[in-house]
């Protein structure tokens, strides 16, 4: 389409799209502001803004702060949140009103107001150049807006390797061979007993495992916390077997 055509010819040519098969359901919007999936972009005075768009039916539902899950799941929610709401709004002022929005949500769900900050300010240790009072800042927003709006993710990152050199890095299935340099041991978390259990456990191998010659010194211990089945995540993942799925009653 180009930016000559009328309203009525696109109208036309989405029409024409959506007759074309079936099986797609078109839905347009023609205005000064858009919805779609979860950004919310707004055209003032023929410069683009985004900000985040929330479902009207949607509720300010996470995962409860109470609930037996590792805390490095906790931690990651609010900061995650954080970030996603610098990369999608493109101003100060609709990141500010995200982030009292995320702040009451994680509220509402058991999540402790200091707990809350100390995740907010692992923004500003994540890059050198980033701080409270400079986010503040309508002009330095934007400039870290842009930076990590362009930013590639580590599986990007991973692609784009591959994708430069094809013969080194071939894009194809392959098998992992054992790293004995690291151990990753499961561990059934518990919120009660489980939450120091990584640095209690540091501390017992530091002191009987790693002395001289010993032939576990070089080893890295990574330990990995697994929570309880629920009975939804049984029904889901568990199958009947084929022999009861195929017989038939006499």
């Amino acid at each position: 389409m180009t930016t000559n055509q009328t309203i009525d010819e696109i109208k036309e040519q989405l029409e024409k799209a959506q007759n074309h098969d079936v099986n797609i359901k078109i839905s347009y919007k023609i205005d000064v502001s858009v919805d779609f999936l979860d950004v919310c972009i707004t055209n003032e005075n023929s410069q683009l803004n985004t900000r985040l768009y929330h479902k009207p039916a949607a509720e300010p539902y996470i995962l409860p702060y109470r609930s037996t899950h590792p805390r490095h799941i906790h931690r990651n929610i609010p900061y995650s949140a954080y970030l996603r709401a610098i990369c999608i709004c493109s101003n100060i002022y609709d990141f500010n009103s995200e982030r009292y929005h995320i702040d009451v949500s994680l509220l509402l769900n058991g999540y402790p107001s200091n707990f809350i900050r100390k995740q907010f300010n692992r923004l500003f240790h994540s890059s050198k150049d980033m701080s409270e009072v400079k986010l503040m800042d309508e002009q330095a927003y934007y400039h870290l807006h842009q930076r990590l709006l362009h930013q590639h993710t580590r599986r990007e990152k991973e692609l784009k390797k591959m994708t430069e050199n094809p013969i080194e890095n071939p894009i194809v299935l392959q098998q992992k061979l054992w790293n004995r340099k690291i151990m990753f041991p499961k561990y059934l978390f518990d919120s009660e007993v489980s939450t120091d259990l990584q640095k209690q456990f540091r501390t017992w191998w530091t002191e009987h495992y790693v002395f001289p010659g010993s032939n576990v010194n070089d080893v890295k211990v990574r330990l990995i916390g697994t929570t309880n089945r629920t009975l939804e995540d049984f029904f889901i993942h568990k199958k009947p077997s084929k022999e009861m799925l195929t017989k038939m009653e006499s």
